[in-house]
């Protein structure tokens, strides 16, 4: 068996449907997934807790339409930062509503902001001061056709 974590190794097919049928629908029933797993709502109940406790499921949630919030923008910003500046950017950052994602990356820029806004005067107003802290590169989105796709879980053997 390759280096994998010791959690991934202990996972079994029945806990990967599980995993899958949340990723779908993170309302579904225990009772509806026991249906298709061929175990009890209690003992479906209880593999759901332990994904929980191991890490393995990080929360439930909602998924929102921006467009439908008002939200017609959508833009990824790339920023220049430098490290001494991360201990002022990151609680900023935290702080700001708009801005969906934010990643240190690799490459000429050292964060990735994924942002929502109502139109671009408001964009334009928050790259105005984003660039306190560094050269800025916005690029506004015209369409998705992947957005925030399940991570792909799979049994180690179904995988190779």
């Amino acid at each position: 068996m390759k280096d994998r974590p010791v959690v991934v190794q202990e996972l079994d097919n029945i806990d990967y449907q599980i995993i899958d049928m949340l990723q779908k629908n993170a309302r579904i029933s225990a009772k509806e997934i026991s249906e298709k797993v061929f175990l009890s709502s209690t003992a479906v109940a209880a593999r759901i807790d332990r994904l929980v406790q191991r890490g393995i499921i990080d929360g439930f949630t909602v998924k929102l339409s921006a467009k439908a919030l008002g939200y017609a923008i959508r833009a990824f910003i790339s920023l220049e930062l430098e490290p001494k500046q991360k201990n002022e950017f990151y609680p900023y950052i935290k702080e700001v509503p708009n801005v969906v994602a934010c990643h240190c990356v690799t490459g000429d820029f050292a964060m990735l902001l994924e942002v929502v806004f109502k139109d671009t005067t408001e964009l334009d107003q928050f790259i105005g001061d984003l660039q306190r802290f560094g050269r800025t590169r916005t690029m506004i989105c015209f369409s998705s056709q992947v957005e925030h796709r399940e991570i792909y879980a799979q049994p180690e053997e179904e995988q190779e």
